[in-house]
């Protein structure tokens, strides 16, 4: 058992501290195995690291602007007014050439973008089309009984199978 757990803390040090830093997603997959070799399928698990929402938005963020605690300590002022961009969460990343009104608007940008793949991934490829709801004026106010409307059953051959807008 000791030697397990050696073994198994060893391979995690190799596999570095990006792999040990946030929530993993894995899939596994049964693969054949090479032709000819007369052995079993093998069992492949394969793992990437994945990266929350509000991860991802701080990220694309402070791309090319650090944050505003960490923005205005000597160095990062003797950098603004070089016109030098250093951005990052931590602030500690040189971005390239930009003055502090540029890296702004390129945070933007990438916040712009970013907001675009996330609504874009929420919404379906195709929207859904559904029957409309009936608007209550097909029926007399002065009509002495009351009558309830009893909903016609939709045929199959009344809507067409789902079509896009485009």
């Amino acid at each position: 058992m000791l030697l397990r757990s050696f073994f198994g803390s060893s391979l995690l040090l190799l596999a570095g501290p990006s792999v040990l830093a946030g929530p993993l997603v894995c899939t596994t997959s049964v693969e054949a195995p090479p032709p000819g070799s007369g052995s079993a399928p093998v069992e492949v698990t394969v793992c990437h690291p994945t990266e929350t929402t509000s991860e991802l938005v701080n990220r694309r963020f402070y791309t090319w602007t650090s944050p505003m605690a960490r923005g205005v300590d000597p160095l990062h002022q003797l950098t603004d007014v070089l016109g030098i961009a250093v951005g990052g969460i931590e602030g500690n990343r040189v971005m390239g050439f930009g003055f502090p009104d540029q890296t702004l608007i390129w945070d933007g940008s990438a916040l712009q973008n970013t907001t675009g793949a996330l609504l874009e991934e929420q919404s379906p490829p195709l929207p859904m089309r559904t029957m409309d709801i009936s608007s209550g004026f097909n029926d007399s106010l002065a009509a002495t009984e009351t009558i309830e409307a009893v909903p016609d059953a939709p045929s199959d051959d009344h809507f067409p199978g789902v079509t896009p807008l485009w």
